[in-house]
């Protein structure tokens, strides 16, 4: 079904809505959840979490694309999820993606306002409009969707250690791109 059909189902207050998104998008956003959390359990709550979320905020809210709109979801309840689980011990899953870039921003201390985190975001955006096609989509895949590195050798046809380089390479780009806008000091 069409996206433009699925929210119209959410303007309508049907139920049948919810499993529209889950049959177009429910593989996807279990991916995004369990990439995070390593937990069928967690990742199947997250998904009844981020549906509902849908549910509540469609209408007012009239998302385009809607794949964005429910991924985002998941992930910043995985994430949310996540930092309850792992509140005095450390996860080995998802600490590593943000190990990697770590020293790419500055530290939380120094991003005092949202003004500055719009500045990251928007530095990040124009440094991703740059990259090679093939980077950008490793990137995003990696950072944003937590693949693992066996998942992205996979998906570009290359080796793990191809993929570890390639993106320490970007990571390095990145922190080059960000020193250059005076966003990392």
């Amino acid at each position: 079904m069409e996206d433009l059909k699925i929210i119209a189902l959410f303007y309508q207050r049907s139920e049948q809505a919810i499993i529209e998104l889950s049959n177009k998008y429910g593989a996807i956003c279990r991916k995004v959840a369990n990439n995070i959390l390593n937990n069928r359990q967690d990742t199947e709550e997250c998904l009844n979490d981020a549906y509902l979320g849908a549910w509540n905020t469609i209408p007012p809210q009239n998302p385009n694309p809607l794949l964005t709109y429910i991924c985002r979801i998941v992930r910043n309840l995985a994430i949310k999820r996540y930092h309850a689980n792992t509140a005095a011990k450390r996860n080995s899953t998802y600490d590593i993606v943000l190990d990697e870039l770590e020293n790419c921003f500055p530290s939380e201390d120094t991003v005092e306002t949202e003004w500055e985190a719009k500045e990251i975001i928007e530095s990040i955006n124009r440094f991703l409009a740059c990259l090679e096609q093939d980077n950008c989509v490793m990137f995003v895949q990696r950072y944003w969707y937590s693949a693992s590195i066996t998942e992205l050798a996979e998906l570009f046809h290359t080796s793990n250690h191809n993929v570890s380089v390639r993106l320490s390479r970007i990571r390095t780009k990145l922190r080059k791109h960000l020193m250059k806008e005076g966003i990392f000091l």
